[in-house]
């Protein structure tokens, strides 16, 4: 049995009835040629379900003690699990529109997950046009973050379109092959991974003291006004209807852009990829706001998780933290801009510069301490740490199959919760960036205008840079290739409702 850590906890006691904590996606698949669509996902439902050891956390449920979840809580294997419960099998009324899809998705994204069983689902989804079939999952966030979901869908998934996984792919066989083919370390012999973690833990032993107390000087700084870029949890953070109370009900849109368009812009800036995607978010929310009449006159606040993941680290639930990022909405200026995302982004990296990853868990941990006294008080609408949660989980740069079916699009659906009503996150799939945005149904009407507006604003920055709008050339020179070309063209048309 695996006992829950204190981040784990937290996620299970700010659950809710209105603030479900589940983490989930959406896959988009075409159907190899020649098979009959039910046959095919039956199969594959039969296969899923086919086993007698699955990976963790799938085949444990939660097991508390007399204190609950203050005490000693751990993971147990579920001694009767109920397969056909976890894996189903739905239908949408042919022809399947992604709005139909995605409105089937938010109902299910908005429902608690049973917690007296393993805490996951997957929905076999089938009747999309084109013979397309969609696979939605979650799983609650105390048993994984995006990184491990990704390693995750990535061991059922082959760059071999004739290869078919006979197994269940969330079979402990499966799992140790996966693992295997990843070829991570040698038996019996210490990788260079473990050689460094072994060296880390033994200089935080005697630097965690110095960098504590850089922290807390940070700290003190900032919240005096003088920490010049460096922006905190709760500070300066401006009211907006973002930050409202939620209800358990959801709204998804989701929609593709070229990795290559975007990281060109971040370049161009002297930035980031990461840099470009907040520059495309805050531009749109910036458009969204205003024409809600709800722009506030400070910038708005972003919480961008960062992964304290270590490489070849492939079996921890949990391994984040968090910095906070100014967007600078109050900027008309799209170019100006993005240079204060940036020099945001950067103080709060240069924050973190030198900790080792128990240091920046620890840091990030008492940060967000106030969240946690503010949230069962009901203040976090009047008093919230962050505006909007944008967060990137690095995907698969390669075409993948399932048995021989063409995944398509990888859309991710994180978490809303009382004070933050909106989630955008993104995962880059093949040569395309795929965003998924969950958000609040009553409090954020119309939210899937936020896709138009975040290709607005990647055209606005394009042409800041010099670039053609659609164009990752600058002005004068000649056109993207057609590679490119059809990516945009793609990404114009995709799945978006």
């Amino acid at each position: 049995m695996k006992k829950l850590s204190m981040v784990d906890k937290g996620f299970l006691l700010a659950e809710s009835r209105e603030m479900p904590m589940h983490v989930g996606g959406v896959s988009l698949f075409t159907l190899p040629d020649g098979v009959d669509e039910q046959a095919f996902l039956h199969d594959l439902a039969h296969t899923i379900r086919d086993t007698d050891t699955l990976l963790p956390p799938f085949g444990d449920r939660l097991r508390l003690g007399r204190a609950g979840l203050m005490g000693n809580a751990q993971w147990e294997p579920d001694p009767a699990l109920d397969m056909e419960y976890h894996v189903r099998h739905s239908a949408l009324p042919k022809p399947g529109r992604y709005r139909e899809l995605f409105t089937l998705v938010s109902r299910l994204h908005g429902t608690l997950l049973e917690r007296s069983r393993p805490l996951w689902e997957m929905h076999l989804i089938e009747g999309l046009q084109n013979r397309q079939f969609a696979v939605y999952t979650k799983t609650h966030h105390a048993a994984v973050d995006g990184a491990r979901s990704v390693h995750i869908s990535r061991s059922m998934l082959s760059p071999d379109p004739n290869y078919e996984l006979e197994d269940s792919p969330l079979s402990l066989e499966s799992w140790r092959r996966y693992k295997d083919a990843l070829q991570i370390g040698q038996p019996g012999l210490p990788t260079e991974e473990e050689l460094r973690n072994v060296a880390d833990r033994l200089k935080s032993t005697f630097d965690s003291s110095t960098n504590l107390l850089r922290a807390l000087r940070g700290f003190t700084q900032a919240w005096t006004g003088r920490g010049g870029d460096l922006v905190l949890p709760h500070l300066r953070v401006p009211g907006s209807v973002l930050n409202s109370r939620v209800d358990g009900a959801r709204r998804f849109v989701a929609q593709s852009w070229p990795f290559a368009r975007i990281h060109a812009l971040g370049k161009a800036f002297g930035g980031t990829f990461n840099d470009a995607v907040l520059g495309m978010c805050a531009g749109a929310l910036r458009t969204y706001l205003s024409n809600h009449a709800e722009l506030p006159d400070k910038g708005l606040k972003a919480m961008v998780p960062v992964s304290l993941r270590q490489k070849g680290d492939v079996d921890s639930g949990n391994a984040v933290a968090a910095i906070s990022a100014d967007l600078s909405t109050h900027i008309a200026d799209p170019a100006e801009r993005m240079r204060a995302v940036m020099a945001s982004v950067q103080a709060g990296k240069a924050f973190y510069q030198g900790m080792s990853p128990k240091e920046v868990e620890l840091v990030s941990m008492l940060m967000q301490s106030p969240s946690a006294l503010l949230m069962p008080l009901g203040l976090i609408p009047r008093l919230p740490p962050y505006n909007v949660a944008i967060s990137n989980v690095p995907g698969i740069r390669e075409t993948m199959y399932w048995n021989g079916a063409r995944m398509d699009g990888s859309y991710p659906l994180s978490i809303v919760t009382d004070g933050m009503a909106m989630n955008i996150t993104l995962v880059t799939y093949g040569e395309n960036v795929d965003f998924g945005i969950i958000a609040c149904r009553r409090s954020l009407p119309q939210v899937q205008r936020i896709i138009d507006y975040m290709e607005d604003a990647l055209c606005e920055l394009e042409m800041a840079a010099g670039f053609e709008a659609g164009n990752t050339s600058p002005a004068g020179k000649p056109k993207a290739t057609k590679r490119v070309k059809a990516a945009s063209k793609k990404a114009k048309t995709g799945a978006k409702t």
